[in-house]
C-alpha cells in the first residue's frame, strides 16, 4: 500500500510539472533564431501590405520604444544611447535592408551603418542613409490609438524632423498599420512554441488550485496570489502582471482577500512570459463541503453557460471582420439565448495586452473606439477573456463565471492553443479509487 500511494504521489506531481525550461543562453538562441525568420519572412511582405518602404524606429536607452524592445537580440536587454533602425524595401526587388545607425551591429540581423568619420552627427548619418534610398514615404512610430506603436518620444521626434530635408518631412507618416502587423502577427515556429506556455500556466494554476497549495480554513487568498507569483519565478518563468484571486461565496459578493472555506469558488488571472510570448488565462475552482465529491449542479450549469458564450464569440472569427462586429454580434446571439454576457478579448503575443482588434472591453460593451475598428487578420492570437453572470440561490450577487483562454486565427479558423477549461477544478482533487 505505501509503494502504491507513493506512486501515486509521484504521478500527481508529474502531472503538475511544467515542461522544461530552457536554459538562459539557449532561450536566447531561440529568440535570435525567431527575430531572425521574423525579420526575412514577415517584414517583407507586411511593408508591401502597407505601402510603407522605409521604416525608421528610434529609442534611446531606458525609454524604449515597444516596437523596438521586439527587435532587438537577445543579448540587448536595452537600447544603447540613441539606438536608430532602418529598414528599406526596395520596391523592384522586395529586398529589406536593416540597418542600424549606430555604432555596432544590432545582433545578426540588423548590419551597423553609421561611418562616423563622414557624419559624426547620428541625424546627419541617418538622413545620408533617407538620401540614398529616396523612400515614397517614411514611417515613424506615432499612433492615437495603440500605446504599442507610439513609441517615438517627443524629442526625437522633433529632432529628427528637424534633420530630414524638407522634400523628406514631407513623407513622413504615421507606422501603426504596419507596427501592428509586425507585433501581431505570429510565425509558424512561434505557434509550435506557444502550446508549451499555455500548458504551463494551466499546469500552474492545476497546482495552485489543488490541496497541494490550499488548506481550507488556513490558507488566504493572498496566500494563493503569492504562491502562484513564486512558482512562476521558481520554474524560470516571467509574469508580465501580478496574479489574482477571488473568491465568490454564498451569503456575499466577491470576498476581499480572506481564508478559504469549504463551498467558496475561486477565480485565478495569471499570465507568464517566455521566449518573449505571453500568456493570459483565467480559470475556477470549487472548494468541496464534507461529504461533497463534485461541485453543485447550479454552479456547474453557470460554468456551461460560460463555455456557451465563449463558442457563440469564436464563431464570429472571420477575416476581415472588425473588434466592434464581433463583439455586438456575440453580444446579440448570446442575449437571445438569455446569456447575461460582458465580452473583453485582446489580441496576446508580444505583449499581454497586445496591438491588433480589441473585441470589446469591460467597460465598453458598445464598442471601443480606435482599436475596435481594426480588422481581423489571420496568423493572429488572442486571449478570449469573458464572463456570463448567474443569478444562483443563496448569492448575494450574480455569480460570474470569468473565463480566458489563449486561442490562434489562421486560414483553417479559430483554435485553443492549449485546449480551455471545459469543467471547475475541485479542492481538494476526488481520490482516486485505492486497492489494497
Amino acid at each position: 500500500m505505501k509503494k502504491y500511494l507513493l506512486a501515486m504521489s509521484l504521478l500527481l506531481a508529474a502531472a503538475h510539472a511544467p515542461a522544461q525550461v530552457l536554459p538562459v543562453r539557449e532561450q536566447a538562441n531561440v529568440i535570435n533564431q525567431l527575430l531572425a525568420e521574423r525579420f526575412d519572412t514577415l517584414l517583407p511582405d507586411m511593408m508591401a501590405q502597407t505601402g510603407i518602404d522605409m521604416w525608421i524606429v528610434v529609442s534611446r536607452e531606458y525609454n524604449e520604444d515597444p516596437v523596438l524592445k521586439t527587435m532587438l537580440p537577445a543579448e540587448w536587454l536595452n537600447a544603447r544611447r540613441r539606438t536608430v533602425l532602418l529598414f528599406y524595401r526596395d520596391p523592384a526587388s522586395g529586398r529589406v535592408d536593416k540597418l542600424a545607425v549606430a555604432r555596432y551591429n544590432v545582433g545578426k540581423s540588423i548590419a551597423a551603418a553609421w561611418d562616423m568619420q563622414k557624419f559624426p552627427n547620428q541625424w546627419d548619418a541617418l538622413v545620408a542613409l533617407v538620401k540614398q534610398r529616396k523612400p515614397n514615404r517614411i514611417a515613424l512610430d506615432t499612433s492615437r490609438h495603440f500605446g504599442h506603436a507610439d513609441g517615438m518620444d517627443h524629442t526625437d521626434y522633433t529632432e529628427l524632423l528637424q534633420a530630414l530635408p524638407p522634400e523628406y518631412r514631407s513623407k513622413v507618416v504615421s507606422a501603426e498599420p504596419l507596427a501592428v502587423r509586425w507585433l501581431e502577427t505570429r510565425t509558424e515556429r512561434e505557434m509550435q512554441i506557444y502550446p508549451q506556455l499555455v500548458d504551463a500556466t494551466h499546469k500552474i494554476i492545476a497546482e495552485g488550485f489543488s490541496e497541494r497549495v490550499i488548506t481550507p480554513g488556513i490558507t488566504t487568498s493572498e496566500d494563493v496570489v503569492w504562491w502562484f507569483r513564486q512558482k512562476i519565478r521558481d520554474l524560470g518563468y516571467d509574469t508580465w502582471f501580478h496574479p489574482s484571486v477571488e473568491i465568490q461565496r454564498q451569503g456575499k459578493g466577491l470576498a476581499d482577500a480572506d481564508i478559504i472555506i469549504p463551498g467558496d469558488l475561486l477565480h485565478v488571472d495569471i499570465g507568464i512570459t517566455y521566449l518573449r510570448l505571453n500568456t493570459d488565462v483565467q480559470q475556477h475552482a470549487y472548494v468541496l463541503k464534507p461529504g461533497e465529491s463534485a461541485a453543485p449542479a447550479a454552479l456547474v450549469q453557470a460554468f456551461a453557460r460560460a463555455n456557451r458564450l465563449q463558442d457563440i464569440l469564436t464563431a464570429q472569427f472571420r477575416q476581415g471582420r472588425t473588434g466592434n462586429q464581433m463583439l455586438a454580434s456575440a453580444l446579440a446571439l448570446a442575449r437571445a439565448e438569455n446569456l447575461t454576457p460582458t465580452i473583453y478579448t485582446h489580441p496576446i503575443g508580444y505583449h499581454g495586452h497586445a496591438a491588433g482588434p480589441a473585441i470589446g472591453m469591460w467597460d465598453m460593451q458598445d464598442g471601443v473606439p480606435g482599436s475596435g475598428e481594426e480588422a481581423l487578420r489571420y496568423r493572429t492570437a488572442y486571449s478570449i477573456e469573458l464572463n456570463a453572470a448567474t443569478a444562483l440561490p443563496g448569492y448575494a450577487e450574480p455569480v460570474r463565471i470569468m473565463l480566458e483562454e489563449d486561442a490562434y486565427f489562421d486560414q483553417a479558423g479559430i483554435r485553443y492553443i492549449g485546449g480551455r477549461q471545459k469543467e471547475l477544478l475541485l479542492v481538494p482533487r476526488r481520490a482516486p479509487h485505492l486497492e489494497p
